[in-house]
């Protein structure tokens, strides 16, 4: 069984996050929050991706030893607000924008010969540890996987709703709590000797990881940015399969334990489903009802592979020098 969270809050990180943690030690409501620091802080860097991922978690499973009443304090909110804005703001610089959403996807359906992933890079000669520490980095949003995607149920209508519905029922375990797929994760660790308690990695996983996860958070929290959070959410089914076949041809070459390798085959056929689904009657639906929505559904799709590509080249630049990808090393 998964235990619930780490026993204490994360290490901050900088000056952010450190007055966050001690902000959120004492009981609401409590003093002033650094504002005036975030402008000069990396929306990219660790500090503010962690701040950011505490702010989110107290509207997920809460923080250890942190009062519930911290969830909706107008003081804590405002530096959420500051926090997503500097996040928000440096991601769309990033990206090129645009609304061609058939473009997007059409991209992300063609894969390059000479692709070399973090996937390929596993399957092909990865070791043990490498694959190690992926899992470490993919806990902090596998142990809660799906959740973000809920928040945008409300904010849809019609097909687009029901079939979302249906992509998150089986990745909720389509009614068998023993499927589903954070429990399957747990599980995962468990057989990689790795701590399977729900944030107990979150001192290990830099940066690169979190801000994947707070832009899953920041969409889905933001009814402006349903449209991001249905492109994100369709395309990272596209991408999962894939991927996923390569980790099963990974994990078999390394003899790891069939709790790992399960974890990876139940996503190849699922998520080869949920593709379909999320391009032709989520979004397909979406854009139909609400058409001026195309850009924001670009802009989740870009921000993804921004993301995903920026904590690859993460992992790849450490591994092939020798050196861990995680802040400290793992138990």
């Amino acid at each position: 069984m998964t235990t619930l969270q780490s026993a204490e809050l994360p290490t901050a990180r900088g000056p952010l996050s450190a007055a966050l943690a001690e902000t959120l030690s004492a009981s609401p409501p409590g003093c002033a929050l650094p504002l005036d620091a975030i402008a000069e802080t990396d929306p990219f860097g660790d500090d503010l991706q962690l701040a950011l991922h505490l702010c989110y978690e107290l509207h997920y499973q809460g923080l250890p030893g942190v009062d519930d009443g911290w969830e909706w304090d107008p003081e804590l909110l405002r530096l959420r607000a500051a926090l997503e804005a500097r996040f928000l703001s440096a991601l769309r610089a990033a990206l090129p924008g645009g609304d061609d959403v058939d473009g997007e996807f059409a991209a992300l359906l063609v894969e390059p010969i000479d692709a070399a992933g973090v996937s390929h890079y596993l399957r092909d000669e990865g070791e043990w540890w490498q694959v190690r520490e992926l899992f470490a980095h993919r806990s902090i949003y596998h142990l809660k996987e799906a959740d973000p995607h809920a928040w945008v149920i409300p904010r849809l209508r019609g097909r687009a709703k029901a079939a979302l519905v249906a992509v998150e029922f089986d990745e909720f375990g389509g009614g068998r709590p023993e499927y589903v797929h954070s429990r399957l994760f747990a599980d995962l660790l468990r057989g990689a000797g790795l701590p399977d308690g729900y944030l107990a990695l979150l001192d290990h996983v830099p940066a690169p990881m979190l801000a994947i996860v707070n832009a899953m958070s920041l969409f889905g929290l933001h009814r402006a940015l349903r449209g991001a959070l249905v492109g994100h959410f369709a395309a990272a089914e596209v991408t999962t399969a894939p991927s996923a076949q390569r980790m099963v041809q990974a994990l078999t070459r390394l003899d790891a334990a069939a709790e790992c390798k399960f974890f990876y085959t139940e996503h190849i056929e699922a998520d080869a489903v949920h593709e379909q689904v999320m391009r032709h009657d989520v979004v397909g639906d979406l854009l139909e009802h609400e058409p001026t929505l195309a850009a924001d559904v670009v802009f989740g799709v870009q921000a993804t592979n921004h993301l995903e590509d920026h904590l690859g080249e993460h992992l790849l630049g450490c591994w092939r020098t020798g050196r861990s990808s995680l802040r400290q090393p793992l138990p």
